[in-house]
């Protein structure tokens, strides 16, 4: 590793504030200097042939710049030429010396960086084998999820290969030169389909009892130990919880059993997780709240001697701070934190927790992978770009004095992105305060909140590159005509319409943003017209009141604009607070008892509602003119271009700024 990093925190003031995080910890006779790891994600950079990419290289570089020191884990390889193991397009491929070269380059990027280079060994199992017909596992469980490939039952000679195939990649992952080595067995993946009572049902010694559907994980840690010797620390990934009592999974006490013996056979860690991609409970998405999973790190303390680590929903520096203080933790990891901000670690280390770009835990970037594409963050536009000149800021090459109509995500991004490159940027809102539609969206329940952090992180990043802010100003053609600038970003949103129908102008039909601020009060009985995500987040907000919810929409399906790895937990949400929704419907009439709903084939009935709540929206196309007529350069960004979402403004916002 980069021996010439001499990684001393003590005048940090990351360090006075999480002394926990920044102290150094043993794993085998490796000394790792804090306690951040940053945990191998599946980017899918890489090429379809398994070669490492430059897109990839500078995507893991970027982390392990992150981690001030600490480990930098490499997405998992797949190691059998078949490539029945391999579970995205883009994963990295160990299964030939001709792989070791790039393999290198990763590992070279983290030490160049100070940081300890991790390689994960990941045969994906009953969720792998994207490119081939079957998939392999214990036994020949039928999938759960259809996007998965049919289980074709492993032989004794099939379990023998991928043993010595994870034994051959071991020894490819030790010439490129990483410091660690860890085996995934989570979510699905092999290793925790030969653990879990669900897919493992086999009568031979492989099967049965814990005991032995463990046995090939036990066979796996040993035979990889030897080729590391003791020098190279061996660490493991398993579920401490498989959420799957509803299939017949794993017991919590049958987990635990699987990590000690894990220890016997000899690892050096033991990386906590919880849930599989088949679980039908919630795990990482920001519907759970944080520090939810820290008894499983504090139940896997009280049956292992090896250091724990976890990244499940710690996204805040407290929380594994104090675990580490409590003797229930040794090890923050991070993944989704550090796809959003991959320098999050540096930055609270230096103090600067107001610079951390904050994850809102949406599962984009898990959805991107199941639909073989290359990550993207929701939240962060140069995810995946770190390589490419053109996302990066860089001075503006002629200073302009450029004014932004919207203080919502999009115009923030925006406004920061150019004030650093140089330019005079003056930010209009006619509200008095900083945030647009996200100060109402964070009302909406079930972790709805998180998404405030991002108005907090584009406030300050604003302040720091000196935008000037002109709140309780509604902009006028006027005052464009005044003022002159040499361009307008129009980042004004969008507007919550009515319908045509009639009944739409009576007195109780009112906007979903009203109705999230508070300023208005409804009845009891309620109907939300819309069925994307403004209108699913203010029916859940007004049940969680105690209202009866009718949704009412004309898309064929619920939250057409939510992201697939995020949907299903809506319609389970909706469920649970029993509220009714009618899809590829609209409301034909509005009446003193109701609303007339009519279905796409003409059939109509009447639900009783005391409230009508307009959740559907239109670009809100005004001042484009007047800006146009004054022949000033003009962009429009966010909803005011399409309504769709927050990522959309942000990525909209971030694009025009580093090109204005």
């Amino acid at each position: 590793m980069g021996e010439q990093f001499n990684w001393d925190y003590t005048a940090y003031p990351g360090y006075k504030k999480y002394p926990h995080l920044f102290k150094p910890i043993q794993l085998g006779k490796l000394t790792i200097p804090n306690r951040i790891k940053y945990a191998a994600t599946e980017e899918n950079l890489n090429g379809r042939d398994g070669f490492v990419t430059d897109a990839g290289v500078a995507y893991l570089r970027e982390r392990a710049r992150g981690v001030v020191g600490g480990i930098c884990t490499m997405q998992g390889v797949y190691m059998d030429e078949k490539r029945q193991g391999q579970g995205y397009v883009g994963q990295a491929a160990a299964w030939d010396d001709k792989f070791i070269p790039g393999l290198k380059r990763l590992a070279d990027a983290i030490h160049e960086e100070g940081a300890i280079a991790a390689y994960q060994l990941m045969h994906c199992g009953r969720v792998g084998a994207i490119e081939t017909e079957y998939c392999q596992g214990p036994s020949a469980v039928p999938q759960r999820l259809r996007i998965f490939r049919p289980v074709e039952e492993m032989s004794k000679e099939d379990i023998e290969q991928c043993i010595k195939e994870h034994v051959e990649a071991t020894r490819r992952g030790l010439e490129a030169g990483f410091d660690i080595i860890e085996i995934s067995g989570i979510v699905g993946y092999l290793l925790s389909n030969f653990i879990s009572s669900y897919t493992n049902r086999r009568t031979d010694e492989y099967g049965g009892d814990i005991r032995g559907r463990m046995r090939f994980g036990v066979e796996l840690i040993k035979e990889v130990r030897k080729i590391c010797g003791d020098n190279i620390p061996v660490g493991i990934r398993l579920c401490a919880e498989e959420l799957l009592d509803d299939v017949g999974g794993n017991t919590p006490e049958e987990s635990m059993i699987t990590y000690e013996m894990s220890e016997e056979a000899g690892v050096d860690y033991l990386s906590v997780t919880a849930g599989w991609q088949e679980s039908i409970l919630p795990v990482i998405s920001r519907d759970v709240p944080q520090g939810s999973w820290l008894y499983l790190a504090k139940r896997a303390k009280e049956h292992v001697k090896v250091p724990i680590s976890m990244a499940y929903r710690l996204f805040n520096p407290e929380l594994p701070h104090k675990a580490i203080e409590d003797g229930e933790l040794d090890i923050w990891e991070m993944c989704r934190p550090m796809i959003a901000d991959p320098l999050k670690p540096k930055k609270i280390l230096e103090g600067r927790e107001e610079d951390v770009r904050p994850c809102v835990a949406c599962q984009v970037c898990l959805s991107r992978l199941f639909r073989d594409a290359p990550v993207t963050c929701y939240i962060n536009p140069v995810c995946a770009h770190e390589w490419d000149p053109k996302y990066q800021i860089q001075p503006a090459e002629i200073k302009k004095n450029i004014m932004i109509v919207g203080a919502g995500p999009g115009g923030l991004e925006c406004a920061y992105v150019a004030a650093q490159r140089g330019h005079e940027v003056h930010v209009y809102d006619k509200r008095g305060e900083l945030g647009g539609a996200i100060i109402e969206a964070s009302k909406a329940p079930y972790g709805d909140d998180e998404l405030y952090g991002v108005v907090e992180f584009h406030k300050a990043q604003c302040e720091k590159a000196g935008v000037n802010f002109h709140l309780g100003t509604e902009v006028t053609a006027d005052l464009i005509g005044e003022e002159m600038p040499d361009s307008v970003v129009l980042a004004t949103g969008a507007n919550y319409i009515k319908g045509k129908a009639p009944g739409f102008d009576r007195a109780n039909v009112v906007s979903v943003l009203d109705v999230l601020s508070g300023t208005i009060e409804v009845g009891d009985k309620v109907a939300v017209w819309g069925n994307r995500k403004p209108g699913i987040g203010v029916s859940l907000f007004l049940a969680k009141q105690g209202k009866k919810v009718t949704i009412v929409g004309s898309e064929r399906r619920l939250g057409k604009d939510v992201n697939p790895s995020f949907r299903w937990r809506y319609g389970a949400y909706l469920r649970e607070n029993k509220i009714m929704t009618y899809n590829d419907c609209d409301i034909e009439e509005i009446t003193d008892d109701g609303v007339t709903i009519i279905t796409y084939d003409g059939y109509r009935f009447s639900v009783k509602a005391d409230t009508v709540v307009c959740a559907e929206r239109k670009a809100n196309e005004s001042l484009q003119d007047a800006v146009r007529e004054e022949g000033i350069e003009l962009f429009v960004i966010g909803d005011a271009l399409v309504p769709r979402s927050l990522s959309s403004a942000v990525h909209d916002g971030y694009r025009i700024g580093i090109r204005i």
